[in-house]
């Protein structure tokens, strides 16, 4: 395929709320995620409008008959959106840059030389204008804090209440996290366990259906979250009220969000409404919680954690493992901040 459908597709899922500016390596990386006809059948796709088999054979008339070939691959490659409800036709769509074909091709956990070779150009795509777009106008994600390192649980707010948000999902699903592939593969991975990447109601039912991920029930997503904040995993989901599409557990050190933000400053995540709160008679000087902030936001001094406010992310992280009588917990924050509702995070974004 010629370097001019490349250049095309590059500027078509550059329409996505979260797109892709155009690099070298960003075109070194649709190759391998749209190899041959199938760069030229993504360009009749779009991205938020869902197309039957009939709408993409009209448009690729030449195809037809191969198509639904074609678009089975690239569902399960991970670059197409595919779900057929009962009594109706089987649609199609783009799938955008996040959550899309940049995680989707990691969640099986597979060890593969494509996925290594992606690896390399995605790390190497953050330094060429994929980092300003992770944090382009207003942040994609938010962290969010579970119940259980609350001080006072009553004071959850409805958007933060993750527990609840759970068990009210229609479909829950679990795959591995790409961060932490990439990490592995680029030789500065950490060991942290990888099957924490969750996904809900469609999203999750076509990752389980292209075999990216399995089904979990509630209350084994739940314990998985518990999990994962005694591992030192940081809970984030979409900026976006009323949506619950995914829930991703993220270590700083290999979370490409997390890594943009340390590393170059750039505002690739909201923190939560909530702020670590030492109580300095019961703090033992253990130090755990100055070994398990992601964000160094907390020091010893004279053997008592103090917390830096403004750093403190909100997490929760710091609270499992504390070795005093419950010194540390979360405390709501006096000011909080309500995440945006559909339209103003699409202004943010296009007006960035």
């Amino acid at each position: 395929m010629s370097e001019q459908v490349y250049e095309e597709l590059a500027r078509h899922l550059d329409k996505a709320v979260a797109g892709v500016p155009m690099s070298p390596k960003l075109l070194e990386i649709l190759k391998i995620l749209y190899p041959g006809e199938e760069a030229e059948v993504a360009l009749k796709l779009a991205i938020y409008e869902n197309r039957t088999l009939a709408e993409v054979e009209a448009a690729l008339p030449e195809k037809a008959g191969r198509l639904e070939g074609i678009l089975d691959a690239m569902a399960h490659r991970g670059t197409v959106f595919t779900e057929q409800k009962s009594g109706r036709e089987r649609i199609y769509r783009l799938l955008p840059s996040m959550v899309g074909f940049v995680e989707v091709p990691f969640l099986d956990g597979e060890d593969t030389p494509v996925k290594r070779e992606l690896s390399r150009l995605w790390k190497e795509y953050i330094d060429e204008g994929f980092g300003e777009e992770m944090a382009r106008g207003i942040p994609l994600i938010r962290v969010v804090p579970i119940a259980e390192t609350l001080e006072d649980t009553s004071q959850v707010l409805p958007y933060d209440a993750l527990t609840e948000k759970v068990k009210e999902a229609a479909f829950i699903a679990v795959g591995h996290c790409p961060c932490r592939q990439i990490g592995k593969y680029t030789g500065e991975g950490c060991d942290r366990p990888t099957e924490r990447c969750m996904h809900f109601g469609s999203l999750g039912r076509y990752m389980v259906e292209v075999g990216k991920a399995r089904e979990l029930t509630a209350e084994e997503a739940l314990e998985m979250l518990k999990k994962a904040t005694e591992e030192g995993l940081v809970h984030v989901c979409d900026n976006l009220e009323g949506s619950l599409r995914t829930i991703c557990n993220c270590c700083p050190c290999c979370c490409g969000f997390f890594r943009v933000r340390s590393e170059r400053g750039l505002a690739t995540y909201a923190r939560s409404n909530y702020v670590a709160h030492v109580e300095t008679e019961d703090c033992i000087g253990c130090g755990t919680c100055t070994d398990r902030c992601p964000v160094k936001a907390v020091a010893l001094v004279d053997d008592v954690a103090v917390v830096d406010e403004e750093l403190c992310i909100g997490c929760g992280v710091c609270v499992p493992t504390c070795e005093g009588d419950e010194a540390v917990k979360l405390r709501r924050r006096e000011e909080t901040t309500q995440p945006p509702g559909l339209q103003e995070f699409l202004a943010a974004r296009m007006k960035a």
